[in-house]
């Protein structure tokens, strides 16, 4: 009986199959190493890309993002609190001048203050909206915020303008506060208030009330802004106690929860 082969008629057989599948994985296997090749010498020369649509490596894309992210401390938020540092000492010389009861050294003064104040309301926005938060920043802006407004209550309490007891009240509430800051970091960041805020506007628009030479209701009107200036002040900052205790105490309540969980 004769038959065609059949390899000829389309058909399979083991040897044919066997001799189809090493074809095809030597073709597979070549495929490889040549795209392998391509690879490699794709790396060598450089030109290696994440995609078909030639960008940049993985490796260069995370070294030009972190040089984004680096803002120079150039920037235009630290430019200003530069300005608010410098203002301090130039505040301090105009608030003195002539024996520190002259109306129009005061007025420059007033004027130095209130610029400082400005600033302050513009640096930590342009910081945070632009992306241009640095490590200086950080540190130098709460500075520059106490010194000029330490540096105006020592001045007007120096001159009689402000009793000594209203400057320490302010200012010791704001430095307890940034120790209480640093000493609570461990376990968060307590966030500005819409007190706190307050607080500071109000201590703003009160001390600049003294340190302009005001007479008759107006004299009268700003010890009024000092006295709200100065409940603000203990109110926010008992609450600011507060909520670093409550803080702390979550804070070791998770950490004490994550032990026992590891631990188990």
């Amino acid at each position: 009986m004769t038959g065609v082969p059949a390899s000829a008629a389309g058909g399979s057989s083991p040897a044919g199959a066997a001799g189809k599948a090493g074809a095809v994985g030597s073709s597979k296997a070549g495929g490889a190493k040549a795209g392998g090749a391509k690879v490699a010498a794709s790396k060598a020369a450089g030109t290696e890309s994440d995609g078909p649509d030639g960008a940049k490596p993985a490796r260069g894309g995370k070294i030009a993002a972190a040089a984004v992210n680096q803002a120079s401390v150039w920037n235009i938020a630290n430019l200003l609190t530069m300005l608010r540092l410098v203002l301090v000492p130039a505040f301090v010389a105009l608030m003195l001048a002539d024996g520190g009861y002259d109306p129009a050294w005061r007025s420059f003064a007033w004027a130095a203050f209130a610029v400082a104040m400005i600033t302050d309301l513009f640096d930590g926005h342009l910081a945070r909206a632009y992306n241009l938060v640095t490590d200086f920043g950080k540190i130098a802006d709460p500075i520059a915020d106490k010194a000029i407004m330490g540096a105006a209550l020592v001045c007007l309490s120096a001159l009689g303008d402000l009793p000594w007891w209203v400057t320490g009240v302010i200012l010791g509430r704001e430095l307890g506060i940034t120790l209480l800051r640093f000493i609570v970091i461990r376990y968060g960041v307590i966030p500005a208030s819409r007190g706190g805020k307050l607080k500071t506007l109000t201590q703003g628009v009160a001390v600049g009330m003294y340190i302009l030479a005001l007479t008759g209701w107006l004299a009268t009107l700003r010890w009024w802004v000092m006295a709200a200036a100065v409940v603000l002040t203990v109110v926010t900052g008992l609450d600011y106690v507060r909520q670093a205790i409550v803080l702390r105490r979550q804070g070791i309540a998770e950490r004490k929860a994550a032990l026992e969980e590891t631990e188990a």
